[in-house]
């Protein structure tokens, strides 16, 4: 697949960003590196000449930016999320270097991918990194780790560049269908409602539980099948045990 067919699938995502700069900045270290996917989640200040000014010549980008009100819509039929982050959270999330994350996503053929930035001040949040299934990090000075938005999308193009670059004529197993965020999101859905009602999921624990469980199946990259077939479980699961409070058609 060519390097543009490659990285038509990847979409750069700035969640809540303040500065239109930024996003301006953005669209501009996308360009250079080939990108030109980029999505807005509920920005601040957006459109701003001050965006225009900063992307310099990448204004297409700029133009053709979806804005989005939330996450969900930004990950709608996405197969493979990475979150951006430099602070290590309570759960351990699987952090990949940018390179290694570069590497990962050359893998994923014919998937669509979203890599997450978030909030110039403090990033993402941790329920929107349960939404990814990995961590990308910088290694930067621990002295002085901060790194400008624009700054970062730069270092992360950049590897995907390099590392599409290093692969053109190195041939990559065709993979299956990697599950899409929105069936996983049905998935986990189902799991919880089925765990509750069989009060396997404590009030005062449960939600630790299922933050844990979703660590467990992002590590094994379902693909469409795996989920059918867990998804199926669950509802056999169902059948065998009272119906009430249960609502097996809401899965659907």
């Amino acid at each position: 697949m060519a390097l543009v067919g490659i990285f038509s699938q990847i979409r750069i995502v700035l969640v809540n960003p303040s500065d239109p700069g930024n996003i301006g900045a953005t669209a501009r270290a996308m360009k250079t590196m080939g990108l030109k996917h980029l999505y807005l989640v509920a920005p601040q200040v957006f459109p701003h000449p001050k965006a225009s000014v900063r992307a310099s010549n990448a204004l297409d980008i700029v133009a053709e930016a979806e804005v989005v009100d939330n996450l969900e819509e930004a990950l709608q039929d996405c197969h493979l999320v990475f979150g951006t982050s430099t602070r290590e959270r309570e759960l351990n999330w699987i952090s990949l270097t940018a390179r290694a994350a570069a590497k990962k996503i050359g893998e994923a053929r014919e998937q669509k991918i979203a890599i997450l930035f978030g909030r110039e001040r403090c990033g993402l949040s941790n329920q929107e990194l349960q939404r990814c299934h990995f961590q990308i990090t910088i290694p930067t000075n621990p002295d002085y780790s901060s790194l400008n938005l624009a700054s970062a999308v730069q270092i992360v193009c950049y590897e995907l560049r390099l590392a599409f670059l290093r692969k053109t004529e190195i041939r990559v197993p065709k993979q299956l269908a990697l599950a899409k965020v929105e069936q996983l999101e049905y998935f986990y859905s189902h799991l919880n409602t089925v765990l509750t009602h069989i009060e396997f999921l404590q009030p005062f624990r449960g939600q630790q539980i299922m933050d844990r469980l979703r660590r467990l199946f992002s590590r094994a990259e379902l693909d469409e099948t795996e989920v059918k077939i867990l998804r199926g479980i669950l509802s056999a699961i169902q059948k065998k045990i009272p119906k009430k409070n249960v609502n097996e058609n809401s899965y659907d």
